[in-house]
């Protein structure tokens, strides 16, 4: 066995289920008497807006914005490209038009919503008080310290006018359906994008505590909108939202358990750790690396040949100057902390085909990775603590590199023992 190609073609079975091409069609809802809008946001949603044309019988409008480079080609539907993670003007004036298109419904039509994950950052509708600069300086806080996705939703949910549920308010009395790529730990709905059709289980109090846990410098006009609380978002039991559906279209687990057919269809067995891990990247790994080390030693908690499947999204506290995403600083950890143990190798990447900010999906790390570094004049744990896992994988040619692949469910992560 090529461990090289056995993980790819992991990767690449977590991938074609999550596609939605493969995935939609099951999920649309009935045609309705009226008018069908479809809107979206996030990483998949052109891929999605595609699948729903190719699918659907009648008429169908509307439009959804995804990342810059993860446009497909539409007929009825507009596609605008917008930046990713920190919103820019695009986004706000394309979230703009969406609750405008949702306003503009009544009895009778249908609001089908595409939502995938990305979402939050691309539908970027500033809340009154506040404005794109405001989000701008937000995003960017929690992006640098570390706060989980659900906390950094929580926030964005009490800044926007379309999040936390506004959207699906706006189309009230149209029947609102979301189709959805889940992309967060547990497939929590509210969570996805920041469940711009989701009734809000959290408040502005919740909020303001996420500020003051990480000493978050924020703009003057940001604090003065937490403190008002004015406006809150809609919560369960309200009956603007009573009627809506939710559909998830594909999911973390789903992926996990596609890789999980082709290994045991190749002689090795799938252990499914987690579909929602989280934690430090790097903290990540070390836990990784003893169960590895556990299985080579004592054929625990199974013997090889297997492969330890996880999913979820780990974060990165920086530290130092160099490139890399979650994944790759995921991977050089664990390579760090396997300290070139035979028989392992470890592939992780972001389903979206983008880990970060870089044009990697993942990296791959083999048995003498270590080895092929300190031959190339890396110091792999200085790599590390510098946070430039992207410099180390770039320079053994271990980078994967997919593209967008207009989809997302999160991070994949494999480890192979034999």
């Amino acid at each position: 066995m090529n461990p090289r190609t056995f993980l790819n073609d992991l990767f690449a079975a977590a991938l074609a289920v999550a596609d939605p091409a493969r995935s939609l069609a099951a999920h649309l809802p009935a045609r309705p008497a009226g008018r069908t809008v479809v809107v979206g946001a996030g990483k998949a949603a052109a891929s999605m807006a595609a699948a729903v044309e190719a699918a659907w019988e009648g008429p169908v409008e509307g439009l959804v914005v995804t990342r810059y480079g993860h446009g497909a080609a539409t007929r009825s539907i507009e596609v605008v490209e917008a930046a990713h993670p920190v919103p820019d003007a695009a986004g706000r004036d394309a979230a703009k038009r969406i609750l405008a298109l949702a306003e503009g419904l009544g009895e009778g039509d249908l609001l089908l919503a595409l939502i995938s994950g990305g979402g939050s950052a691309l539908l970027s509708l500033p809340a009154e008080g506040i404005t794109l600069e405001d989000k701008q300086a937000v995003n960017a806080a929690l992006l640098r310290c570390g706060a989980p996705i659900g906390e950094m939703n929580c926030l964005r949910k009490h800044l926007s006018a379309i999040k936390g549920g506004r959207l699906a308010a706006a189309a009230h009395p149209a029947k609102v359906v979301t189709l959805a790529i889940s992309d967060v730990p547990d497939d929590d709905t509210a969570a996805i994008a920041s469940g711009p059709t989701v009734a809000d289980p959290t408040s502005y109090a919740d909020a303001r505590a996420i500020v003051a846990k990480y000493g978050l410098a924020l703009p003057d006009s940001v604090g003065r909108l937490l403190e008002a609380a004015a406006d809150e978002t809609p919560k369960p039991g309200d009956p603007r939202l009573a009627g809506a559906e939710y559909r998830l279209i594909a999911t973390p687990q789903m992926a996990l358990e596609a890789a999980a057919a082709v290994a045991g269809k190749a002689g090795v067995t799938p252990l499914i750790l987690g579909d929602s891990l989280e934690g430090e990247a790097r903290e990540v790994a070390q836990v990784m690396a003893g169960i590895a080390k556990q299985v080579r030693r004592h054929g625990q908690p199974l013997p090889a040949p297997c492969v330890l499947l996880s999913g979820g999204e780990t974060t990165v506290t920086l530290r130092g100057q160099g490139r890399g995403g979650r994944n790759a600083e995921f991977l050089l950890a664990l390579a760090v902390a396997l300290d070139g143990l035979p028989g392992v190798s470890a592939i992780a990447g972001d389903t979206d085909g983008i880990d970060g900010s870089e044009d990697n999906a993942g990296a791959l790390v083999l048995p003498d990775t270590l080895a092929r570094a300190g031959a190339e004049g890396i110091d792999a744990k200085a790599s590390l603590a510098d946070n430039d896992g992207y410099g180390v994988f770039e320079s053994l040619g271990d980078l994967i590199v997919t593209g967008p692949t207009l989809t997302n469910v999160n991070d994949f992560r494999a480890i192979l023992i034999v």
